[in-house]
Order: C-alpha cells, then structure tokens, then sequence
C-alpha cells in the first residue's frame, strides 16, 4: 500500500509542477494505472487515494512541489519529449537509390501552400537516405522575377529541406530541342501552323488538324524554320501526338514547344523556342533520375501526357503520387497580387505579416517545425482538404510556448496615480511554468504612476474595483486608491489587468491585417533575449526590434 502511495504522489507532484501547481487526478489515475495495471481491479479504491493525495500536494506551492519532487526522483522533473511518428506511408517500389524532386517557379518566394511539396518530398528522402533535386522551372519569361531564385533557396534553407542538386531549367533548352526533334523524326510530333483556337476545336471533336499526318520529312522542314525565326509568336507551335480519340479531352495532342517574342531574365534573347512543362518536365524527370514524383492532383493529366514521352522512348517511368488539393483561405498567396501591391507601397515587401509567403511566416514566428508538422500530418492522400490556420497555429504553439516569457503590454494607455501608499513592490515569473528563469520585480514609488488600457480602464470606472496582475488592488472613486495586495478578490468576480509603470516603454505590434497595436510594454522586455515573447492577454509576438526608442514586435497568434 505504501508503494502505491508514493508512486501517485510522485505522478501528482510531477503533474502539479507541469501544470501550474495543480495536479489533475483524472491524469494522475491514467499515469499510475499504466505504471501498475495490476491495480486496475482496485480502481474506486485507487481513485479515493488520488483525490486525498491530489488534494494535498494542491495546497502546496509550486516551489514545495517542486522541491519534494526532487527529493523523491528529480528525474521527473524532465518533460517526456514524445517522438512523433510520421503517418507517411512507405513509398512503393524502393528497389534502388531514391531520386525526388521539387520544381519551383521563380515568380517569386515560396508562399504557405509550396511547402507542402517540398516537406513531403524531404520527409521521403531522409528517410530513404536518397537525394533531392530542386528544379526552377523558368519556362515561362513573362513571369520570372530574377530574385526569386535566391528567394526560393533561401525558404528552402528556412524550412530544413535539404537539397542536394539545383537544376535551372533554362540553361537546358538545347536538351528540350533535341529531344522534340527525335520525337518528330519517330513521327510522334509535329509542327501545326493552324490558328489555336481551330486545333483546339478539331481536338474537342477528337479529329486531326492538316498538320498532325504531313511527312516526316516536310516536319522536320518546318522545325528548321520554327527554330530558325522562320515563324512569328502564335505563327506555329511543336506538338505531341497523343490518342486524338482519347476518351480524355485534356491528353489528347499537347504542345511541346512554343515561339516567345520576350526576353529572359537569365538567357536575354538568345532562345525564342519555350519548352512546355509537360516536354520539359518529362525529359528531366528521367535524365535526372526521378524515381518517384510527389504532386498535386491538379497534375494528374500532366502525369497522363508524360506518360506519352515516356513510353515513345521506352524509358522507365518513376512511380507518381497525386496529393489532393489544398484550400487555404484568410491570406494572400498569389504573387502578382503581391508584387503589385509592394510597387505601390500598398506592402511592405514580401515578408508583409498580410501575405502568407514563408517569409512572412518565418517574421512572424512560425517556426518551420511546425508547418512541416501540418503537412506530415496531412499526408499524400488524395482527398482535397482545407487548410487550418488554427492547427498550424496550436502546433506552432506547442513549439515556441516553452520558451516565450510573458510581459505587460497595454493598449491605447490610460495614466492613473494610486494613492494612499508610499510605495508598492510586486513580482511576476517570468514563465510560470518555469519559476527557476527567475521574476520580473516591480517597484511603483511616488506618485505611483501606472498605466492601463483604454478598455480597462472603462472597466474600472464601472466596477470601481480591479487587481493590477501581481501588483495589488486598486479602489476607483474621485481618486484612485490603494485596496491591498489579496487576490481573492478575484473570487469575489472582480478582474485582473495587465498594466505598466511609468519606466515603460513605447511599442508596437503588428499585426496579420495590416493594424497596428499602439501602447507601452514594461521595460523588462529590454533585457529579453529570446525572439518570440507572449504578451499577457494579447498573444504570442516575435520580437523584431529591441530597442527602448523603437520597440516592434509581428503578432504570431494568440
């Protein structure tokens, strides 16, 4: 009996101590039952010694409860970290080396929703110790922003995703041409000078433009001129041949090569010939190695025309993947919304805290562990989902809690003086779940300025009675007063609120929808030498400038 005993009080004293000094015996029954399932037959019995021990150790302060804890077994003053285990299936077919890629646009930095491929994809390459290539797609000149390659990789970088190759697409165009002549020259493709509209209806209509049946020879002819300059933009286009009469619309003859009258940002115009994504895609993903491809299922018709290519060549195709689609609402992602809005000054560059860009997330202190959570824990299963915004966050906050010690923050700031004492001394922890990281001291001396916010002090006036959080209370009539220092008022349903002295320090908060929190934070902030700090009653705030002349924080979440 005695052994049973200690064991609950020992789980009770831990409990205490993680949880604000106060055990719950509903967690310590589940504790004690799987460290002695023998006693499972005795449970009501069980129970009754719980809510007895319980009981006790909750008069204890948390300093007591801590100090017995570490008489009886400082081991469990550790925190258990639970290793997460990934839900990711196992991928098929692992018979060599694992080969995987990404394959960003350089239109601009990575937002929320491109993490989601290249977390996946990194996730199966640790595991399978393989390697992961990062390919800019820049095919498309009229949308290529010249940063964005440095952009990209550094998010990359940001969010633990290891690369170990980076291809640029547009350094392999003559690799794209090569490969689209020997496609003509085994008769699977051709040169269509057809209005685009008329070949797209022939195709709706599952028939064949004048183009698709021309020798092979006179082809090849009109490669020549196509690569020569002999065509202007939207004059002709090299094609696929798929099934014209495939039951699929969308598969059916897709264009392999384009004429781009448009300088690029890397090769000017030294190429006017643009490779498609589905030629180019298809003719890398095999010399590169790919052994499987991880994507949306908005690409599942891509995957169905470059199966085409690859089985005109007889090459072996990687094993696909097709995710399902993501709906992520409540922030900006689109890059011309945001590269436009920037050239107008309406943002402030592309970590503005409205966007929802890595770099935004990474200033407003989302920690990468955490949005690579999310998307493990979404997986690569096709059904579409929506994106929380709530479950990032409450991932985010089981990361950066721990460390983030609280402070006063007071909005639009009302001064007060409070009479009737000479001077007041308080102290709050800096984290209460952590009093060894030690207190912020306070000491408010004549005339004893405090400043509370505009809110509260509404408040104050209507009750006429309020507790200055680890302060003392304060009486509201023709003057302020001093009440004493007993929180049970608190019982009695009066509230607490934050306030500051009058050594603190202007500040700013800013936040997701372009507001900004006006007010003053204690000084003690000054000497905080963490990024990420949670203002009581507020939320969590990365710090972005310590500086008693210019403190500013980036709201995180609440």
């Amino acid at each position: 009996m005695q052994d049973i005993e200690n064991l609950i009080k020992k789980y009770a004293l831990q409990n205490a101590v993680f949880f604000r000094g106060k055990a719950d015996p509903k967690s310590v029954i589940g504790k004690v039952l799987g460290k002695c399932p023998e006693c499972r037959s005795r449970v009501p019995e069980i129970t009754e010694m719980i809510n007895t021990i319980v009981a006790d150790v909750n008069l204890m302060g948390i300093e007591s409860q801590k100090k017995v804890l570490e008489e009886i077994d400082p081991s469990m003053l550790v925190r258990e970290k639970k290793e997460r285990r990934s839900d990711l299936p196992d991928l098929d077919d692992v018979n060599k080396k694992v080969i995987m890629r990404i394959a960003p646009g350089p239109s601009g930095p990575l937002h929320i929703g491109h993490t989601r491929v290249s977390i996946l994809n990194d996730e199966y390459v640790k595991r399978y110790k393989g390697t992961l290539v990062c390919r800019f797609e820049d095919t498309n000149p009229e949308k290529i922003d010249p940063d964005a390659y440095d952009m990209i990789s550094e998010d990359i970088e940001w969010l633990g995703v290891k690369v170990h190759r980076n291809i640029i697409q547009s350094d392999r165009f003559e690799i794209y041409y090569d490969y689209t002549k020997r496609l003509i020259e085994m008769g699977h493709g051709y040169i269509c000078t057809c209005n685009a509209d008329h070949w797209r209806e022939l195709k709706e209509k599952k028939l064949a433009c004048p183009c698709r049946d021309l020798p092979v020879g006179q082809q090849l002819e009109r490669f020549n001129t196509f690569m020569s300059g002999g065509y202007r933009e939207g004059e002709a286009v090299a094609v696929i041949k798929t099934a014209i009469d495939h039951p699929n619309p969308a598969v059916r003859d897709f264009v392999a090569l384009r004429l781009v009258d448009h300088p690029h940002p890397r090769t000017g115009t030294k190429y006017i010939a643009y490779p498609m994504m589905n030629l180019s895609v298809a003719v890398d993903d095999h010399l590169l190695g790919m052994t499987h491809v991880i994507r949306g299922k908005d690409h599942l018709n891509n995957t169905f025309r470059q199966e085409y290519i690859y089985d005109y060549f007889g090459w072996d195709k990687p094993v696909f993947y097709h995710y399902g689609l993501v709906n992520i609402t409540d922030s900006i992602l689109k890059t011309s919304v945001i590269k436009r809005s920037i050239k107008e000054g309406l943002y402030s560059g592309w970590d503005d805290v409205r966007t929802g860009t890595v770099r935004a997330m990474k200033r407003r202190g989302i920690k990468p562990e955490a949005i690579r959570r999310y998307w493990i824990e979404s997986g690569i299963k096709p059904i579409d989902i929506q994106f929380s915004w709530d479950n990032l966050f409450a991932m985010n906050r089981d990361i950066i809690d721990s460390g983030a010690n609280r402070y006063f923050f007071v909005q639009d700031p009302v001064k007060y003086s409070i009479e009737g004492i000479d001077s007041i001394i308080g102290k709050a922890p800096l984290h209460p779940n952590y009093p060894e990281r030690g207190y912020r001291e306070y000491k408010i001396e004549q005339p004893n300025t405090i400043f509370i916010s505009a809110e509260d002090s509404k408040m104050f006036m209507d009750v006429g009675k309020v507790r200055l959080k680890d302060l003392c209370n304060i009486d509201f009539g023709e003057r302020v007063k001093y009440s004493g220092s007993d929180a049970s008022i608190l019982k009695e349903g009066f509230k607490a609120v934050q306030w500051v002295g009058e050594t603190s320090i202007k500040a700013k908060i800013l936040m997701p929808d372009g507001a900004t929190l006006d007010g003053l934070v204690e000084n003690a902030i000054l000497e905080e030498k963490g990024d990420i700090v949670q203002f009581e009653r507020i939320g969590f705030a990365r710090i972005e400038n310590n500086d008693k002349n210019s403190f500013v924080a980036v709201f995180t979440h609440r």
